[in-house]
């Protein structure tokens, strides 16, 4: 199964972007992860909709997952037999209701509204541990 992370919007800054890949780089090693951005949320849906897969929108009104959850529910996608799972990360505006509605799971990383760019390091951070939890790798305990 595939993770894509896709960012509406313009591209990070050097600093966060480096983070991002650096949490990417490591959950490679446990699932294959890519990161992507994009202009315009039509952009983003069209990367994100492939036969058999899952979007997930990070949103704030959003269901609030621990890191276990989210790692069970990507083995749960993974056995089922999707083949791809794309976050969405919203632009300066957010997710329309809309949006919302299309999506399959709607995900909070905060009841707070987080930048974007906090959003993306976040959210990768966690794909990582979601990979380390899977793979009973001691990141998430130590």
């Amino acid at each position: 199964m595939r993770v894509t992370l896709i960012g509406q919007g313009r591209r990070l800054d050097p600093g966060t972007a480096a983070l991002c890949e650096e949490y990417a780089k490591r959950a490679r090693s446990l699932l294959p992860f890519e990161l992507v951005t994009v202009t315009g949320s039509a952009g983003q849906w069209q990367r994100a909709r492939v036969p058999g897969g899952i979007v997930v929108v990070l949103d704030e009104r959003g269901a609030a997952w621990s890191s276990p959850q989210l790692a069970g529910a990507l083995a749960d996608w993974q056995r089922d037999g999707r083949k791809h799972v794309a976050f969405l990360v919203g632009g300066a505006d957010g997710f329309s209701a809309d949006d919302r509605a299309r999506a399959d799971v709607v995900l909070s990383l905060s009841t707070m509204t987080l930048p974007h760019r906090l959003a993306h390091l976040v959210i990768c951070e966690q794909l990582y541990r979601a990979g380390t939890i899977l793979a009973n790798h001691p990141y998430h305990h130590g």
